[in-house]
Protein backbone atom coordinates (compact mmCIF):
# COMPACT_ATOMS: atom_id res chain seq x y z
CA UNK A 1 0.00 0.00 0.00
CA UNK A 2 0.96 3.65 -0.91
CA UNK A 3 -0.56 6.55 0.25
CA UNK A 4 -1.60 8.66 -2.61
CA UNK A 5 -2.83 12.07 -0.43
CA UNK A 6 -5.17 12.68 2.09
CA UNK A 7 -8.16 15.44 1.22
CA UNK A 8 -9.40 17.33 4.47
CA UNK A 9 -12.54 19.40 4.36
CA UNK A 10 -12.50 22.00 7.30
CA UNK A 11 -13.25 25.74 8.20
CA UNK A 12 -11.40 27.89 10.50
CA UNK A 13 -13.48 31.08 11.07
CA UNK A 14 -16.26 30.56 9.22
CA UNK A 15 -13.08 30.64 6.13
CA UNK A 16 -12.97 27.36 4.20
CA UNK A 17 -9.49 25.65 4.01
CA UNK A 18 -9.14 22.60 1.87
CA UNK A 19 -5.67 20.32 2.90
CA UNK A 20 -4.91 17.92 0.16
CA UNK A 21 -1.39 15.93 2.09
CA UNK A 22 0.61 13.53 1.80
CA UNK A 23 2.23 13.51 5.34
CA UNK A 24 2.54 15.28 8.89
CA UNK A 25 2.51 19.30 8.79
CA UNK A 26 1.14 22.29 10.11
CA UNK A 27 -1.38 24.17 8.26
CA UNK A 28 -2.90 27.39 9.44
CA UNK A 29 -2.05 26.26 13.02
CA UNK A 30 -3.52 23.00 12.61
CA UNK A 31 -1.41 19.63 12.74
CA UNK A 32 -2.16 17.20 11.01
CA UNK A 33 -0.60 13.85 12.49
CA UNK A 34 0.17 11.20 9.24
CA UNK A 35 1.61 7.71 10.62
CA UNK A 36 2.07 4.83 8.40
CA UNK A 37 3.07 1.64 9.19
CA UNK A 38 3.01 -1.73 7.94
CA UNK A 39 0.17 -2.96 10.49
CA UNK A 40 -1.25 0.43 10.85
CA UNK A 41 -2.29 3.94 9.27
CA UNK A 42 -3.35 6.94 11.77
CA UNK A 43 -4.35 10.20 10.73
CA UNK A 44 -4.93 12.71 14.43
CA UNK A 45 -5.69 16.53 14.20
CA UNK A 46 -5.09 18.60 16.86
CA UNK A 47 -6.18 22.20 17.36
CA UNK A 48 -5.97 25.10 19.63
CA UNK A 49 -8.99 26.63 18.75
CA UNK A 50 -12.07 25.75 16.79
CA UNK A 51 -12.17 24.21 13.38
CA UNK A 52 -14.87 22.38 12.04
CA UNK A 53 -14.64 19.21 9.99
CA UNK A 54 -16.42 18.32 6.62
CA UNK A 55 -14.72 15.49 5.28
CA UNK A 56 -11.89 13.38 5.70
CA UNK A 57 -10.21 10.86 2.93
CA UNK A 58 -7.47 8.93 2.57
CA UNK A 59 -6.61 7.13 -0.38
CA UNK A 60 -4.29 4.41 -0.87
CA UNK A 61 -2.96 2.49 -4.03
CA UNK A 62 -2.86 -1.07 -3.95
CA UNK A 63 -2.86 -4.12 -6.06
CA UNK A 64 -5.82 -5.94 -5.92
CA UNK A 65 -4.96 -9.79 -7.87
CA UNK A 66 -7.52 -10.80 -10.37
CA UNK A 67 -8.52 -13.66 -8.14
CA UNK A 68 -8.74 -12.38 -4.78
CA UNK A 69 -11.85 -12.19 -2.46
CA UNK A 70 -13.12 -8.55 -1.18
CA UNK A 71 -15.67 -8.19 1.94
CA UNK A 72 -16.76 -5.51 2.62
CA UNK A 73 -18.80 -4.87 6.00
CA UNK A 74 -22.65 -3.63 5.53
CA UNK A 75 -23.51 -0.59 7.39
CA UNK A 76 -26.41 -2.48 10.23
CA UNK A 77 -27.09 -6.00 11.04
CA UNK A 78 -29.38 -6.69 7.90
CA UNK A 79 -27.41 -4.81 5.20
CA UNK A 80 -26.26 -7.39 2.75
CA UNK A 81 -22.91 -8.04 3.37
CA UNK A 82 -20.77 -10.89 1.50
CA UNK A 83 -17.44 -11.55 -0.69
CA UNK A 84 -17.46 -10.37 -4.11
CA UNK A 85 -14.54 -10.25 -7.14
CA UNK A 86 -13.01 -7.55 -8.14
CA UNK A 87 -15.58 -7.20 -10.29
CA UNK A 88 -18.39 -6.82 -7.86
CA UNK A 89 -20.11 -3.46 -6.91
CA UNK A 90 -23.01 -2.20 -4.58
CA UNK A 91 -26.67 -2.62 -5.16
CA UNK A 92 -28.08 0.64 -5.45
CA UNK A 93 -31.88 2.11 -5.63
CA UNK A 94 -31.59 2.84 -9.14
CA UNK A 95 -34.70 0.41 -10.44
CA UNK A 96 -37.15 1.18 -7.77
CA UNK A 97 -39.29 4.55 -8.31
CA UNK A 98 -38.96 7.47 -6.49
CA UNK A 99 -42.54 7.68 -5.04
CA UNK A 100 -42.41 4.24 -3.64
CA UNK A 101 -38.77 4.78 -2.12
CA UNK A 102 -40.01 8.10 -0.39
CA UNK A 103 -43.14 6.50 0.85
CA UNK A 104 -41.80 3.59 2.30
CA UNK A 105 -38.90 5.36 3.27
CA UNK A 106 -36.74 2.63 1.71
CA UNK A 107 -33.10 4.57 2.30
CA UNK A 108 -33.96 5.03 5.55
CA UNK A 109 -32.70 1.59 6.62
CA UNK A 110 -29.18 1.65 5.72
CA UNK A 111 -26.75 3.81 4.42
CA UNK A 112 -28.15 5.13 1.40
CA UNK A 113 -29.25 8.56 3.10
CA UNK A 114 -25.55 9.53 3.84
CA UNK A 115 -23.13 7.30 1.33
CA UNK A 116 -22.19 7.69 -1.57
CA UNK A 117 -22.43 4.36 -4.00
CA UNK A 118 -20.39 3.26 -6.48
CA UNK A 119 -21.50 2.95 -10.46
CA UNK A 120 -19.14 0.99 -11.59
CA UNK A 121 -17.77 -3.05 -11.43
CA UNK A 122 -14.89 -2.93 -8.43
CA UNK A 123 -16.48 0.28 -7.02
CA UNK A 124 -17.35 -1.43 -3.37
CA UNK A 125 -17.51 0.38 0.15
CA UNK A 126 -18.23 -0.51 3.37
CA UNK A 127 -18.26 -0.06 7.20
CA UNK A 128 -15.72 -0.48 9.97
CA UNK A 129 -13.93 -3.38 8.58
CA UNK A 130 -13.01 -5.11 5.26
CA UNK A 131 -10.57 -7.62 4.00
CA UNK A 132 -8.86 -9.08 0.84
CA UNK A 133 -8.28 -12.70 0.98
CA UNK A 134 -6.00 -14.12 -1.80
CA UNK A 135 -6.83 -17.99 -0.85
CA UNK A 136 -6.05 -19.00 2.74
CA UNK A 137 -4.47 -15.38 3.19
CA UNK A 138 -6.42 -12.42 4.43
CA UNK A 139 -5.09 -8.76 4.30
CA UNK A 140 -7.85 -7.48 7.22
CA UNK A 141 -8.43 -3.45 7.18
CA UNK A 142 -10.22 -2.86 10.70
CA UNK A 143 -11.33 0.63 11.91
CA UNK A 144 -10.39 1.18 16.26
CA UNK A 145 -12.07 4.32 16.26
CA UNK A 146 -15.75 4.22 15.42
CA UNK A 147 -16.69 5.65 18.17
CA UNK A 148 -16.14 8.97 16.70
CA UNK A 149 -17.56 8.69 13.52
CA UNK A 150 -18.17 5.52 11.15
CA UNK A 151 -15.02 4.74 8.80
CA UNK A 152 -16.39 3.72 5.03
CA UNK A 153 -13.62 1.72 3.43
CA UNK A 154 -13.95 2.14 -0.12
CA UNK A 155 -12.33 0.13 -3.29
CA UNK A 156 -11.83 0.64 -6.97
CA UNK A 157 -10.49 -2.36 -7.74
CA UNK A 158 -9.85 -0.80 -11.71
CA UNK A 159 -7.91 1.93 -10.87
CA UNK A 160 -6.29 -0.27 -8.03
CA UNK A 161 -7.43 2.38 -5.34
CA UNK A 162 -8.39 1.37 -1.63
CA UNK A 163 -9.34 4.46 0.61
CA UNK A 164 -10.67 5.06 3.94
CA UNK A 165 -13.37 7.77 4.56
CA UNK A 166 -14.80 9.62 7.94
CA UNK A 167 -18.56 10.27 8.54
CA UNK A 168 -17.70 13.64 10.13
CA UNK A 169 -21.08 15.08 9.46
CA UNK A 170 -22.55 16.25 12.90
CA UNK A 171 -24.78 19.66 13.19
CA UNK A 172 -26.87 21.26 16.44
CA UNK A 173 -30.58 21.23 16.05
CA UNK A 174 -32.49 23.39 14.32
CA UNK A 175 -30.67 23.04 10.96
CA UNK A 176 -32.94 22.26 8.05
CA UNK A 177 -30.54 19.37 6.18
CA UNK A 178 -28.65 16.27 6.19
CA UNK A 179 -25.10 17.26 6.97
CA UNK A 180 -23.12 20.19 8.45
CA UNK A 181 -19.60 20.03 9.97
CA UNK A 182 -18.00 18.70 12.86
CA UNK A 183 -17.13 21.06 15.42
CA UNK A 184 -12.90 20.21 16.68
CA UNK A 185 -10.91 21.56 19.40
CA UNK A 186 -7.89 19.84 21.13
CA UNK A 187 -7.31 16.50 19.71
CA UNK A 188 -9.69 14.34 17.44
CA UNK A 189 -8.55 10.80 16.03
CA UNK A 190 -10.08 10.89 12.63
CA UNK A 191 -8.79 7.83 11.41
CA UNK A 192 -7.28 4.92 12.88
CA UNK A 193 -7.32 1.89 10.65
CA UNK A 194 -5.50 -1.57 11.67
CA UNK A 195 -3.64 -3.59 8.61
CA UNK A 196 -3.71 -7.09 9.73
CA UNK A 197 -1.93 -9.88 7.57
CA UNK A 198 -2.54 -13.48 8.12
CA UNK A 199 -4.69 -16.52 8.28
CA UNK A 200 -8.43 -15.72 8.73
CA UNK A 201 -7.78 -16.73 12.65
CA UNK A 202 -4.62 -14.78 12.95
CA UNK A 203 -5.90 -11.22 11.54
CA UNK A 204 -9.29 -10.85 13.47
CA UNK A 205 -7.67 -11.95 16.63
CA UNK A 206 -5.05 -9.31 16.22
CA UNK A 207 -7.79 -6.87 15.21
CA UNK A 208 -9.86 -7.70 18.48
CA UNK A 209 -7.13 -7.45 20.46
CA UNK A 210 -5.73 -3.80 19.44
CA UNK A 211 -9.90 -3.14 19.85
CA UNK A 212 -9.36 -4.37 23.49
CA UNK A 213 -13.09 -6.10 23.07
CA UNK A 214 -13.94 -8.00 26.23
CA UNK A 215 -14.62 -11.90 25.42
CA UNK A 216 -18.38 -12.27 25.42
CA UNK A 217 -20.40 -13.48 28.29
CA UNK A 218 -22.74 -15.13 26.70
CA UNK A 219 -22.85 -18.67 25.79
CA UNK A 220 -24.15 -20.44 22.51
CA UNK A 221 -28.31 -20.48 23.32
CA UNK A 222 -31.13 -22.74 21.64
CA UNK A 223 -34.39 -21.47 21.84
CA UNK A 224 -37.74 -20.14 20.32
CA UNK A 225 -39.10 -17.03 19.42
CA UNK A 226 -42.92 -16.00 18.00
CA UNK A 227 -42.02 -14.13 15.25
CA UNK A 228 -41.33 -16.11 12.32
CA UNK A 229 -44.98 -17.92 12.35
CA UNK A 230 -47.39 -15.88 14.34
CA UNK A 231 -45.37 -12.68 13.64
CA UNK A 232 -47.80 -9.95 15.63
CA UNK A 233 -50.79 -12.24 16.06
CA UNK A 234 -49.91 -13.30 18.95
CA UNK A 235 -51.67 -13.76 22.48
CA UNK A 236 -51.65 -15.67 25.76
CA UNK A 237 -52.99 -19.00 24.17
CA UNK A 238 -50.57 -19.08 20.81
CA UNK A 239 -47.61 -18.37 23.35
CA UNK A 240 -48.59 -21.22 26.03
CA UNK A 241 -49.23 -23.68 23.44
CA UNK A 242 -45.74 -23.34 21.78
CA UNK A 243 -44.20 -23.04 25.58
CA UNK A 244 -46.15 -26.35 26.20
CA UNK A 245 -45.22 -27.74 22.46
CA UNK A 246 -41.21 -27.77 24.36
CA UNK A 247 -42.79 -29.80 26.85
CA UNK A 248 -44.64 -32.73 25.01
CA UNK A 249 -41.52 -33.06 22.55
CA UNK A 250 -39.46 -33.74 25.48
CA UNK A 251 -37.33 -30.22 24.55
CA UNK A 252 -35.78 -27.48 27.01
CA UNK A 253 -34.67 -24.56 25.14
CA UNK A 254 -32.38 -21.87 26.88
CA UNK A 255 -34.79 -19.11 25.90
CA UNK A 256 -38.21 -18.71 25.08
CA UNK A 257 -38.87 -14.89 23.72
CA UNK A 258 -41.87 -12.75 22.89
CA UNK A 259 -41.84 -10.70 19.76
CA UNK A 260 -43.56 -7.90 18.48
CA UNK A 261 -47.40 -7.69 19.14
CA UNK A 262 -48.10 -7.99 23.07
CA UNK A 263 -47.87 -3.75 23.37
CA UNK A 264 -50.70 -1.47 22.06
CA UNK A 265 -47.92 0.65 19.83
CA UNK A 266 -44.22 0.62 19.23
CA UNK A 267 -43.19 2.71 21.60
CA UNK A 268 -45.80 2.49 24.42
CA UNK A 269 -43.71 -0.76 25.61
CA UNK A 270 -45.86 -0.52 29.22
CA UNK A 271 -49.12 -0.53 27.76
CA UNK A 272 -50.10 -4.16 27.07
CA UNK A 273 -52.90 -5.41 25.00
CA UNK A 274 -54.96 -6.69 27.45
CA UNK A 275 -57.33 -8.49 24.88
CA UNK A 276 -54.36 -10.31 23.95
CA UNK A 277 -52.77 -10.40 27.33
CA UNK A 278 -55.37 -10.33 29.89
CA UNK A 279 -52.93 -12.08 32.77
CA UNK A 280 -50.26 -9.45 32.32
CA UNK A 281 -46.47 -10.16 31.03
CA UNK A 282 -45.36 -11.02 34.03
CA UNK A 283 -47.32 -14.02 34.14
CA UNK A 284 -46.17 -15.17 31.03
CA UNK A 285 -42.59 -14.53 32.14
CA UNK A 286 -43.84 -16.33 35.20
CA UNK A 287 -44.59 -19.53 33.40
CA UNK A 288 -42.00 -19.77 31.46
CA UNK A 289 -39.26 -19.73 33.94
CA UNK A 290 -41.16 -21.88 35.88
CA UNK A 291 -40.34 -24.73 33.13
CA UNK A 292 -36.44 -23.57 34.11
CA UNK A 293 -36.65 -21.59 30.46
CA UNK A 294 -35.22 -17.91 30.67
CA UNK A 295 -38.44 -15.92 29.22
CA UNK A 296 -37.20 -12.88 26.53
CA UNK A 297 -39.03 -10.00 25.76
CA UNK A 298 -38.79 -7.88 22.35
CA UNK A 299 -38.48 -4.23 22.22
CA UNK A 300 -37.90 -1.54 19.62
CA UNK A 301 -36.23 0.82 22.42
CA UNK A 302 -35.41 4.01 20.26
CA UNK A 303 -38.64 3.35 18.32
CA UNK A 304 -41.95 5.44 18.65
CA UNK A 305 -44.88 4.47 15.96
CA UNK A 306 -46.40 7.61 14.58
CA UNK A 307 -49.51 6.70 16.32
CA UNK A 308 -47.98 5.97 19.67
CA UNK A 309 -49.01 8.05 22.80
CA UNK A 310 -45.11 8.49 23.11
CA UNK A 311 -44.50 10.31 19.54
CA UNK A 312 -48.08 12.22 20.26
CA UNK A 313 -47.70 13.50 23.73
CA UNK A 314 -43.74 13.56 23.65
CA UNK A 315 -42.95 15.38 20.48
CA UNK A 316 -40.16 17.05 21.42
CA UNK A 317 -39.08 13.66 22.80
CA UNK A 318 -38.03 12.96 18.97
CA UNK A 319 -34.99 13.32 16.38
CA UNK A 320 -36.42 15.79 14.31
CA UNK A 321 -34.42 17.76 11.54
CA UNK A 322 -35.06 21.01 13.08
CA UNK A 323 -38.79 21.27 11.99
CA UNK A 324 -39.93 17.84 11.54
CA UNK A 325 -39.64 14.44 13.07
CA UNK A 326 -37.34 11.99 11.43
CA UNK A 327 -39.08 9.20 9.64
CA UNK A 328 -37.04 6.21 10.26
CA UNK A 329 -38.93 3.61 8.29
CA UNK A 330 -41.95 2.23 7.40
CA UNK A 331 -42.73 -0.48 9.48
CA UNK A 332 -46.45 0.06 11.81
CA UNK A 333 -47.32 2.66 9.44
CA UNK A 334 -44.28 4.62 10.12
CA UNK A 335 -42.16 5.09 12.89
CA UNK A 336 -39.87 8.08 14.71
CA UNK A 337 -36.52 7.96 16.69
CA UNK A 338 -36.73 8.95 20.42
CA UNK A 339 -33.55 11.54 21.18
CA UNK A 340 -30.78 9.50 23.37
CA UNK A 341 -29.76 12.84 24.63
CA UNK A 342 -33.10 14.26 26.14
CA UNK A 343 -33.19 13.38 30.04
CA UNK A 344 -36.87 12.76 29.54
CA UNK A 345 -36.15 10.33 27.41
CA UNK A 346 -33.70 8.29 29.01
CA UNK A 347 -35.52 8.04 32.43
CA UNK A 348 -38.65 6.48 30.20
CA UNK A 349 -36.31 3.99 29.07
CA UNK A 350 -35.15 3.56 32.62
CA UNK A 351 -38.38 2.98 33.91
CA UNK A 352 -39.41 0.42 31.00
CA UNK A 353 -36.45 -2.18 31.63
CA UNK A 354 -36.84 -1.96 35.47
CA UNK A 355 -40.15 -3.19 34.62
CA UNK A 356 -39.32 -5.56 32.45
CA UNK A 357 -36.61 -6.44 33.92
CA UNK A 358 -37.11 -6.32 37.26
CA UNK A 359 -40.64 -6.45 37.63
CA UNK A 360 -41.64 -8.59 35.27
CA UNK A 361 -39.16 -10.68 35.19
CA UNK A 362 -37.45 -11.07 31.95
CA UNK A 363 -33.65 -12.48 31.59
CA UNK A 364 -33.00 -11.84 27.64
CA UNK A 365 -34.39 -8.50 25.71
CA UNK A 366 -34.27 -8.73 22.12
CA UNK A 367 -32.96 -4.30 21.26
CA UNK A 368 -34.27 -3.89 17.54
CA UNK A 369 -34.73 -1.23 15.15
CA UNK A 370 -31.24 0.03 16.82
CA UNK A 371 -30.23 2.12 14.07
CA UNK A 372 -32.92 4.58 14.62
CA UNK A 373 -30.81 5.98 17.02
CA UNK A 374 -28.25 7.55 15.02
CA UNK A 375 -30.54 8.23 11.86
CA UNK A 376 -29.67 11.81 12.53
CA UNK A 377 -26.26 13.47 13.75
CA UNK A 378 -26.93 16.14 15.67
CA UNK A 379 -25.48 18.13 18.73
CA UNK A 380 -21.92 17.99 17.48
CA UNK A 381 -21.66 14.33 17.66
CA UNK A 382 -21.25 12.18 14.41
CA UNK A 383 -23.63 9.36 13.78
CA UNK A 384 -21.07 7.11 14.80
CA UNK A 385 -20.45 8.88 18.27
CA UNK A 386 -24.30 8.53 18.80
CA UNK A 387 -24.99 5.10 18.23
CA UNK A 388 -21.46 4.12 20.58
CA UNK A 389 -23.79 6.26 22.97
CA UNK A 390 -26.73 4.52 22.62
CA UNK A 391 -25.21 1.43 23.34
CA UNK A 392 -23.35 2.19 26.68
CA UNK A 393 -26.53 3.68 28.05
CA UNK A 394 -28.52 0.39 26.91
CA UNK A 395 -26.17 -1.98 28.41
CA UNK A 396 -25.90 0.61 31.86
CA UNK A 397 -29.92 -0.20 32.12
CA UNK A 398 -30.25 -3.53 31.24
CA UNK A 399 -28.52 -4.02 33.99
CA UNK A 400 -27.13 -8.24 34.00
CA UNK A 401 -30.19 -9.23 31.60
CA UNK A 402 -28.77 -10.77 28.41
CA UNK A 403 -29.04 -8.17 25.51
CA UNK A 404 -29.84 -9.69 21.51
CA UNK A 405 -28.96 -6.58 19.21
CA UNK A 406 -30.74 -6.32 15.93
CA UNK A 407 -30.83 -3.79 13.48
CA UNK A 408 -27.94 -2.08 14.47
CA UNK A 409 -24.00 -0.99 12.95
CA UNK A 410 -22.13 -3.82 14.28
CA UNK A 411 -19.10 -2.80 15.25
CA UNK A 412 -21.06 -0.06 17.73
CA UNK A 413 -22.21 -2.75 19.38
CA UNK A 414 -18.62 -4.99 19.81
CA UNK A 415 -18.41 -5.72 23.49
CA UNK A 416 -21.85 -3.86 24.74
CA UNK A 417 -24.41 -6.66 23.73
CA UNK A 418 -24.17 -10.69 24.59
CA UNK A 419 -26.29 -11.28 21.63
CA UNK A 420 -26.58 -9.70 18.03
CA UNK A 421 -27.78 -10.61 14.71
CA UNK A 422 -25.58 -11.05 11.81
CA UNK A 423 -28.13 -11.03 9.22
CA UNK A 424 -31.37 -9.96 7.69
CA UNK A 425 -35.14 -11.29 8.35
CA UNK A 426 -35.67 -14.74 7.76
CA UNK A 427 -38.14 -15.27 5.21
CA UNK A 428 -41.08 -17.74 4.68
CA UNK A 429 -39.97 -17.57 0.65
CA UNK A 430 -36.38 -18.01 -0.21
CA UNK A 431 -36.09 -14.72 -1.45
CA UNK A 432 -39.07 -12.89 -0.85
CA UNK A 433 -41.37 -11.69 -3.20
CA UNK A 434 -40.32 -10.46 -6.54
CA UNK A 435 -40.67 -6.87 -6.54
CA UNK A 436 -38.70 -7.07 -2.96
CA UNK A 437 -35.64 -7.76 -4.78
CA UNK A 438 -35.32 -3.88 -5.81
CA UNK A 439 -35.96 -2.35 -2.67
CA UNK A 440 -33.22 -1.50 -0.05
CA UNK A 441 -30.01 -3.96 1.21
CA UNK A 442 -31.65 -4.55 4.49
CA UNK A 443 -35.35 -6.39 3.08
CA UNK A 444 -36.34 -9.87 4.22
CA UNK A 445 -34.49 -13.23 2.26
CA UNK A 446 -33.70 -16.13 3.72
CA UNK A 447 -31.16 -16.21 0.77
CA UNK A 448 -29.30 -13.13 1.71
CA UNK A 449 -29.45 -14.08 5.46
CA UNK A 450 -27.75 -16.63 4.82
CA UNK A 451 -24.96 -15.37 3.11
CA UNK A 452 -24.50 -12.66 6.04
CA UNK A 453 -24.22 -15.17 8.43
CA UNK A 454 -21.38 -17.10 6.23
CA UNK A 455 -19.66 -13.84 5.74
CA UNK A 456 -20.06 -12.34 8.84
CA UNK A 457 -19.08 -15.41 10.51
CA UNK A 458 -15.51 -14.10 12.29
CA UNK A 459 -17.52 -11.95 14.72
CA UNK A 460 -18.80 -14.95 16.86
CA UNK A 461 -17.18 -15.33 20.15
CA UNK A 462 -14.80 -12.28 19.44
CA UNK A 463 -17.23 -9.26 19.56
CA UNK A 464 -20.50 -11.10 20.70
CA UNK A 465 -22.58 -14.26 19.70
CA UNK A 466 -23.59 -14.36 16.17
CA UNK A 467 -27.48 -14.81 15.96
CA UNK A 468 -27.72 -15.70 12.28
CA UNK A 469 -32.07 -15.46 12.94
CA UNK A 470 -34.39 -18.37 12.77
CA UNK A 471 -34.41 -21.90 11.22
CA UNK A 472 -37.71 -23.21 10.27
CA UNK A 473 -38.62 -27.07 10.03
CA UNK A 474 -42.25 -27.20 9.79
CA UNK A 475 -44.55 -27.53 6.87
CA UNK A 476 -46.96 -25.43 7.62
CA UNK A 477 -47.36 -21.84 6.73
CA UNK A 478 -43.94 -21.42 5.18
CA UNK A 479 -43.08 -21.36 1.55
CA UNK A 480 -39.42 -22.84 1.51
CA UNK A 481 -38.85 -26.41 0.15
CA UNK A 482 -37.59 -29.10 2.06
CA UNK A 483 -33.93 -28.64 0.74
CA UNK A 484 -33.82 -24.47 1.55
CA UNK A 485 -34.85 -25.20 5.43
CA UNK A 486 -32.20 -27.20 5.48
CA UNK A 487 -29.43 -25.18 4.16
CA UNK A 488 -30.69 -22.38 6.70
CA UNK A 489 -31.05 -24.89 9.59
CA UNK A 490 -27.18 -26.19 9.02
CA UNK A 491 -26.11 -22.89 8.27
CA UNK A 492 -27.46 -21.31 11.28
CA UNK A 493 -25.95 -24.16 13.19
CA UNK A 494 -22.81 -24.06 11.89
CA UNK A 495 -21.92 -20.02 12.17
CA UNK A 496 -24.45 -18.96 15.06
CA UNK A 497 -24.34 -18.70 18.37
CA UNK A 498 -28.26 -18.11 18.75
CA UNK A 499 -30.09 -21.50 17.35
CA UNK A 500 -34.09 -20.32 17.31
CA UNK A 501 -36.98 -21.22 15.48
CA UNK A 502 -40.78 -20.51 15.70
CA UNK A 503 -41.91 -24.04 14.90
CA UNK A 504 -43.93 -25.45 17.55
CA UNK A 505 -41.59 -28.01 18.32
CA UNK A 506 -44.29 -30.82 19.25
CA UNK A 507 -45.53 -30.91 15.62
CA UNK A 508 -42.60 -32.04 14.40
CA UNK A 509 -42.86 -35.79 12.58
CA UNK A 510 -39.80 -38.30 12.97
CA UNK A 511 -37.19 -36.79 10.34
CA UNK A 512 -38.01 -33.29 11.61
CA UNK A 513 -37.02 -34.26 14.83
CA UNK A 514 -33.98 -35.71 13.73
CA UNK A 515 -32.70 -32.66 11.87
CA UNK A 516 -33.45 -30.72 15.52
CA UNK A 517 -31.24 -32.75 17.12
CA UNK A 518 -28.59 -33.25 14.62
CA UNK A 519 -28.42 -28.85 14.92
CA UNK A 520 -27.75 -29.18 18.18
CA UNK A 521 -24.20 -30.90 17.99
CA UNK A 522 -23.28 -28.77 14.69
CA UNK A 523 -20.96 -25.88 15.17
CA UNK A 524 -17.73 -24.25 13.46
CA UNK A 525 -15.58 -26.55 13.98
CA UNK A 526 -17.86 -29.19 11.49
CA UNK A 527 -16.94 -26.29 8.68
CA UNK A 528 -14.28 -27.26 6.27
CA UNK A 529 -14.23 -24.74 3.56
CA UNK A 530 -16.07 -22.09 2.49
CA UNK A 531 -15.48 -20.01 -0.62
CA UNK A 532 -17.03 -18.04 -3.75
CA UNK A 533 -16.54 -17.40 -7.34
CA UNK A 534 -18.94 -14.63 -7.32
CA UNK A 535 -22.13 -16.16 -8.49
CA UNK A 536 -22.28 -18.42 -5.82
CA UNK A 537 -21.08 -19.76 -2.03
CA UNK A 538 -19.96 -23.43 -1.30
CA UNK A 539 -19.84 -24.40 2.25
CA UNK A 540 -18.10 -27.72 2.90
CA UNK A 541 -18.74 -29.28 6.15
CA UNK A 542 -17.97 -32.64 7.96
CA UNK A 543 -20.37 -34.74 10.35
CA UNK A 544 -19.25 -38.11 12.05
CA UNK A 545 -18.13 -39.74 9.13
CA UNK A 546 -20.19 -37.67 6.52
CA UNK A 547 -19.49 -34.92 4.38
CA UNK A 548 -21.56 -32.51 2.56
CA UNK A 549 -21.85 -29.02 0.89
CA UNK A 550 -24.21 -26.45 0.47
CA UNK A 551 -24.38 -24.15 -2.26
CA UNK A 552 -26.17 -21.02 -2.25
CA UNK A 553 -26.73 -19.04 -5.47
CA UNK A 554 -26.08 -15.27 -5.06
Amino acid sequence: MKLNYISIGYSVDGKYCPAKIKESCIIDGVEFDVRIKDDRFTLIIRSQHDISLSGIYAEFDYQYDKNCRLFFNGYQSWTDSKEQTVNGRMYRLNRFPGFLIRKYQLKAYGDMLFTRYGRKKGQMHGFSYAYVREGGDYTLFGSLCEHTGFTVIRSDTKKGILAFEKDCTAFENGENSIGGELRVTGEYKALDIAICRGSEDEVFDRWFSLLGTPKPRGKRISGYTSWYNHYDRINERTIKADLDGFKAAGIKPDVFQIDDGYQQKVGDWLCIDDDKFPNGMKAVADSIRAEGIIPGLWLAPFAAAKDSQIANEHKDWLVTDGYYPIVCGSNWGGFYALDIYNEEVREYLRHVFDVVINRWGYGLVKLDFLYAACIMPRRNKTRGEIMHDALVFLREICGDALILGCGVPLVSAFGLVDYCRVGCDVSLLWDDVFYAKHMHRERISTKNTLLDTIYRRQLDGRAFRNDPDVFLLRKNNIKLSNEQKKTLAVVNALYGGVLFTSDNVAEYDTEQRKMYDMLQKLDKDNVLSVDTDGRKTTVKYGYFDETAEIIIKH
